[in-house]
């Protein structure tokens, strides 16, 4: 039987919205769901309605008022930073409802990140033909550094973070997927023109590694994947992800470790990678959205990252090149508490997750 969950998305869409004051001028910010347990990403499907993720396990249906739970998950391993994490809608999905999902996936030893794909059924009610089709080897003991965005590139492969599960030195070995940017095809199989793939002792699903926990992916108009990541004490970063590259973590790092020791050589090191921007003190980023549409025509190209520290979302412009990103603006209301993930809507509003509310919102011009 499909469980009721809430029945809200009519009724909260009535209710007045907050006024937020941004370079933009004032925005509304309506709560569109609430009664939401540690929600951690979102999507929209073709014709209307929406996927969210629960960190805890649970898939919410969004439609005509009401959000009911989907049934065809795997076992997930609520541990820590890990559970159901992300999920993609690729842009065929009206083709064979095909959906993707990252978890953690109870493993021996633990739990590692991993990529379940499955069809959603008609009724939005289950889904079918489940399997997982990545899982990062070896598990890892303890509940740290999931990463876990996954994003459909130009190419149509998927592109997935991995955080380095806590245990640093691995961010720096190629034999582990641990701190890494993977990149495979749909059904689980590695592209041939994947950087590592004839590289003795690596995993071949390796697409860029030294990363930390990045936590938020997105494309950009050109296709350039981008990603951000955790750093320790200070340092968290934007980076441009590139194919074959490393970004450095633990050997470089603006920041420190949480005892304030110097973290590795310092901030350069030549082979390794400099970030687009980095944070100093952390804001603990989350999920990441470059906006391409009309609706807030003064931010077309811009960059928003959801800050679980600081209870806001980062606005981020970049160069003419592309290649150097600044914050321009923090956006900040009561609403934003704990911004885990962080959507553009179909029709150009901005949606976002909060952590702190339990709440789905969304932002529109006043």
């Amino acid at each position: 039987m499909i469980r009721l969950v809430v029945a809200l998305l009519l009724t909260l869409a009535l209710t007045p919205a907050q006024a937020l004051e941004t370079s933009a001028g004032s925005v509304n910010v309506t709560r569109m769901v609430s009664g939401l347990q540690e929600p951690w990403a979102l999507g929209f499907l073709p014709g209307g309605g929406m996927l969210i993720t629960e960190r805890g396990g649970r898939l919410l249906h969004v439609a005509d008022g009401a959000a009911r739970e989907i049934s065809g998950l795997p076992e997930v391993a609520t541990v820590g930073q890990g559970g159901l994490l992300d999920l993609l809608i690729p842009r065929d999905f009206v083709q064979d409802r095909t959906l993707f999902f990252t978890f953690s996936k109870p493993q021996s030893g633990g739990a590692g990140t991993a990529i379940y794909r499955a069809t959603l059924d008609p009724g939005a009610d289950r889904l079918t033909d489940g399997q997982v089709i990545f899982e990062m080897q070896p598990g890892s003991s303890g509940g740290r550094h999931f990463g876990s965005r996954i994003v459909e590139g130009t190419d149509g492969y998927l592109y997935a973070t991995i955080g380095e599960r806590g245990d640093r030195p691995s961010a720096q070995d190629l034999s582990r997927e641990n701190g890494s940017v993977i990149r495979i095809a749909r059904d689980g199989s590695v592209p041939g023109d994947n950087p590592f793939i004839d590289r003795d002792g690596a995993q071949s699903e390796i697409w860029s590694y030294g990363h930390r926990n990045p936590q938020g992916a997105a494309l950009d108009a050109d296709g350039n994947l981008w990603v951000n990541e955790h750093g320790a004490r200070g340092g968290d970063e934007v980076n441009r992800v590139r194919r074959g590259a490393n970004y450095g973590w633990p050997v470089i790092s603006y920041g420190t470790h949480y005892s304030g020791a110097k973290i590795g050589v310092g901030t350069h090191k030549e082979g390794m990678e400099q970030p687009a921007h980095y944070w100093d003190p952390s804001i603990a980023p989350s999920g990441m959205m470059i906006y391409t549409g009309e609706m807030f025509s003064d931010w077309h190209g811009d960059m928003f990252v959801g800050s679980l520290k600081f209870d806001m979302i980062s606005r981020l412009t970049r160069s003419e090149a592309g290649e150097d990103v600044t914050e321009a603006e923090r956006l900040s209301s009561p609403e934003t508490a704990r911004v885990r993930d962080i959507m553009e809507g179909p029709d150009g509003a901005i949606w976002f997750l909060s952590v702190g509310r339990g709440a789905a919102y969304r932002m529109t011009p006043d």
